[in-house]
């Protein structure tokens, strides 16, 4: 305790940089995943072939990945964020895809017969009802690249990563430690953050489990209830 002490600053900025570094490529990811799990589920022949092109994308080593970017991007940020917001596509995008098109049928046909325009449909019913499966694919992003970060040390860019390294090189263990026990910390964080966030963007999720009964009677009536959609 007294190592971790004597170097607090130490660990709080490798702590700020890993968090930056892993968080920023899946807010990316959450942006582009959005828009392209739209348009494939709109267009649904669409779909096999981006999620056999993130598949494939997502099984490159993330070593290999840094190495190669190296020479278009030197040593910066961008050669750990790149990569790490290909792999955050990846786990994004299908979760996107499965989210919408768990919402029910009738609660569609229910908006449009209230009037709900495409967006206004997608907006206020079909991606609140989608927002638990999308924050679960975050979940798994973001634990995963906070872990990842870390590899990308060995480029010199890795945030906690840099406490395994050092402490490697001069057969520290307690500095090792403390790399581990952060890394979990700021995964455990981050995942309890997303869990909020999704309790307060799906409030009605605290009750009973939804069914397509009360959706529909929720988008008919314009008000929240347990059915999963909000008022329009």
């Amino acid at each position: 305790m007294s190592w971790a002490s004597q170097n607090a600053s130490l660990l709080a900025h490798l702590t700020g940089q890993n968090a930056y570094l892993a968080l920023l490529p899946v807010l990316f990811g959450l942006v582009i995943s959005l828009p392209l799990g739209i348009v494939c589920v709109r267009f649904g022949w669409l779909y096999p072939p981006v999620l056999g092109l993130t598949s494939v994308l997502y099984a490159l080593p993330a070593l290999a990945l840094f190495v190669a970017l190296i020479a278009y991007t030197g040593l910066t940020d961008t050669t750990v964020i790149i990569p790490l917001t290909v792999y955050a596509v990846s786990v994004i995008f299908p979760s996107v895809v499965d989210g919408l098109r768990s919402v029910p049928e009738p609660v569609r046909q229910a908006a449009v017969a209230m009037g709900f325009g495409t967006w206004r449909r997608l907006a206020t019913v079909e991606l609140p009802i989608a927002a638990p499966v999308v924050i679960a694919g975050l979940r798994i992003a973001s634990v995963s690249s906070i872990s990842l970060v870390s590899v990308g040390q060995l480029i010199g860019i890795g945030g906690l990563g840099y406490l395994f390294i050092d402490g490697e090189q001069r057969s520290f263990t307690t500095e090792i430690v403390w790399g581990i026990v952060l890394i979990v910390v700021l995964a455990l964080v981050t995942d309890l953050v997303l869990v909020l966030a999704r309790r307060l963007l799906t409030p009605w999720q605290r009750g009973a489990a939804p069914t397509r009964a009360t959706a529909r009677r929720a988008v008919l009536s314009g008000q929240p209830g347990r059915g999963g959609v909000p008022a329009a």
